[in-house]
């Protein structure tokens, strides 16, 4: 069984599988299998006699995890494993790590995991705390702001203790520190984490902590980390702290693919592995199972203009067949027509499917032009990265009555939930009780006891009473009924579906939809391999979702249009890549070296996403934002050589 591993396996690959202790980079370039020389590599160690338990692997997403997860197991059916393999996204760990741990360190153990909705309503609130004009900036900046800091393991103090050295620095940074310190001790008081404090918390327990960490190094002696140039600082900490004492650490992902810099990501961290692990053994991965050898060769002709990278050549032995062109259109419309004319095409002689395309942009803007035109042919399209199902209110107002079942402390979900359906209790009431526990320094909830010690009028104490009578029923349930018992309660006792089912029009129906829709997505929670089915699990799993959770359900018999970051780690028979002009991508704000790179990185992890076909497309005009603007087509364009090597191909 065990030589079976190495019968797929290419020179290089075989060479990273077979490869145990001592630390290990993994150059994998594009589409050369790096997710099969991790889970062959998995494998390899179980059959070397490495306990699974020992075993740790960590990713960036639920659908690499699951992939990762479904191809070990295949390759290990005939084993019986004493535990299963940790195999997690980095947030996924550090939130069981932290709810495993919560009675050994100062956090509460039903903390819940607050997402970017819930952070907004936070900042909110501080802003209103302390008089600050929201006008004067984007609430999106300061949660951005929250983020960066905590993905730099930096906390309020440490913002003030910069304010201080740099005090001619700019009025938000020092009003930040106002904010933050605020929005810090909210999330205190609620329970509440946000995914920053996943891994920063995880962080801090396991450094101030070493019997702690003892335990987990010991524990995990073996890992493993992919897209390791998409890491951040507090998730280089976290992995290099669990690696310290064995070394047995094995890094795989590909400078040339570093596209997060916006969200903490460091291409330093995978250019300068050796100089954290002076005895690393490298290896490249360069040989390409994806796309057809034009398609790298235009691909190479791009990236090779970056100087901050680690040379590969990446080759392929598939045929060269399928196309490689540039669309030069008049305008957005024009870009849009005539890319949705080879779609119709191809799909009416029979040649592809719908999902067999993708459509890519720089920014979401450019995907409106594309609704349109493909509206009005009747061709399916699935955008990725739109608005998810669990952002609809209708959903989050039921995910709030769970969260707030689960910890009464979270005044987010009282606020939502107490007026959700329509109870009477209006704005000034809940002005009146929220600045009352902000007197006490209490939760809303725990408010409730002392009712008549507030202002609030009578009509409105004995709705607050008849409510805490309905969410102290639901607390009894939590831990005798399932998640989807729970929320049947929940939509028939407070006659959230009765008024939707009365209110009777087309918005009203589509939520009851969307709320079956949600029913569903519960039950199959239930039957799925998660090993914690209990509300809490529930909650964990629901917060860690992304945007690739829902792509095989989304893009079945549908275009998929979608910005060009999301579509890192995907593949598409066909890829149109759109708006390549000068000032759009790259983007005009981009033009300095370090930004020119990444944004060149980009371009290239979008060429190569296309297994087959390969669009480039650019409009010599184009209204963005209300200003309409001449073009050039993109530099990357020019990169390409493609005007000097097939003029023909232009269409």
């Amino acid at each position: 069984m065990k030589n079976s591993f190495y019968e797929n396996l290419n020179y290089y690959q075989k060479k990273a599988v077979l490869h145990i202790d001592g630390p290990l980079i993994i150059f994998a370039g594009a589409g050369t299998g790096k997710t099969r020389v991790i889970t062959n590599r998995i494998a390899n160690l179980i059959f070397s006699g490495v306990s699974s338990d020992s075993i740790i692997a960590v990713t960036f997403t639920n659908k690499a995890a699951y992939e990762m997860k479904q191809r070990v197991n295949y390759l290990l059916r005939d084993v019986k494993l004493k535990n299963d393999i940790c195999i997690s996204t980095f947030h996924s760990f550090c939130a069981n790590f932290l709810r495993t741990e919560s009675l050994n360190i100062d956090i509460n153990q039903n903390f819940l995991i607050y997402d970017f909705i819930d952070q907004k309503n936070v900042v909110t609130d501080c802003l209103k705390e302390i008089d600050f004009d929201k006008k004067n900036v984007k609430i999106s900046n300061i949660i951005d702001q929250i983020n960066y800091s905590k993905d730099n393991l930096k906390l309020p103090l440490d913002v003030l203790n910069f304010c201080n050295k740099n005090a001619n620095y700019n009025n938000f940074i020092v009003n930040f520190f106002d904010i933050y310190d605020i929005y810090q001790k909210k999330l205190n008081r609620f329970g509440a984490l946000d995914f920053g404090d996943l891994i920063l918390k995880t962080v801090f327990e396991l450094k101030k902590n070493y019997s702690l960490l003892n335990f987990y190094q010991n524990k995990y002696k073996y890992i493993m980390v992919d897209e390791y140039q998409d890491v951040n600082f507090a998730q280089y900490t976290f992995i290099n702290l669990l690696a310290k004492k064995y070394r047995n650490i094995c890094v795989v992902g590909d400078d040339d693919q570093s596209i997060y810099s916006w969200r903490g990501a460091d291409i330093n961290n995978i250019l300068n592995f050796k100089k954290d692990y002076f005895d690393t053994k490298s290896i490249k991965l360069e040989q390409n199972y994806r796309s057809t050898p034009k398609i790298l060769y235009f691909a190479q002709n791009v990236i090779k203009n970056n100087i901050n990278r680690v040379s590969k050549k990446i080759w392929t032995n598939n045929l060269d067949n399928g196309i490689v062109s540039v669309i030069e259109a008049l305008d957005e419309n024009d870009e849009a027509e005539k890319i949705s004319n080879i779609i119709s095409f191809g799909v009416l002689n029979n040649k592809c499917k719908f999902s067999d395309f993708s459509i890519f942009y720089r920014t979401n803007i450019q995907a409106r032009v594309f609704e349109d035109i493909f509206r009005k042919k009747r061709i399916p399209y699935s955008i990725i990265g739109s608005i998810g199902f669990y952002d609809r209110s209708e959903i989050k107002d039921i995910i709030s009555y769970l969260k707030f079942i689960y910890n009464t402390n979270d005044n987010i979900s009282f606020k939502r939930i107490i007026n959700n359906p329509k109870r009477g209790f209006g704005k000034i009431s809940f002005n009146i009780i929220e600045s009352f526990a902000e007197s006490k320094n209490i939760s809303i909830w725990e408010s409730i006891k002392f009712l008549k010690e507030t202002k609030l009028k009578k009509k409105a104490i004995n709705i607050l009473i008849v409510f805490s009578q309905f969410i102290k029923k639901l607390m009894e349930l939590k831990n005798k009924l399932s998640v989807k018992e729970i929320v049947i309660k929940i939509i028939s006792h407070s006659e959230y579906l009765k008024k939707l089912e009365f209110e009777d029009s087309i918005i009203s129906r589509s939520k009851i939809e969307n709320i079956k829709e949600l029913i569903e997505s519960i039950n199959n929670f239930e039957n799925s391999s998660f090993s914690d089915k209990s509300l809490a699990g529930y909650l964990t799993s629901l917060a860690l979702i992304d945007d690739f959770d829902f792509l095989n359900k989304n893009v079945l018999s549908k275009v998929t249009f979608m910005t060009m970051h999301l579509a890192k780690g995907l593949e598409f028979k066909t890829v149109f890549l759109c708006g390549l002009e000068d000032g759009l991508f790259p983007n005009e704000s981009n033009l300095n070296f370090i930004n020119l790179e990444e944004e060149r990185r980009l371009m290239y992890v979008g060429m190569t996403r296309a297994m087959e076909n390969l669009y480039l497309c650019w409009a010599k005009k184009r209204t963005i934002y209300g200003k309409t603007k001449f073009n050039f087509p993109s530099r990357f364009i020019l990169e390409t050589d493609f005007y000097d090597y097939d003029k023909n191909h232009v269409i």
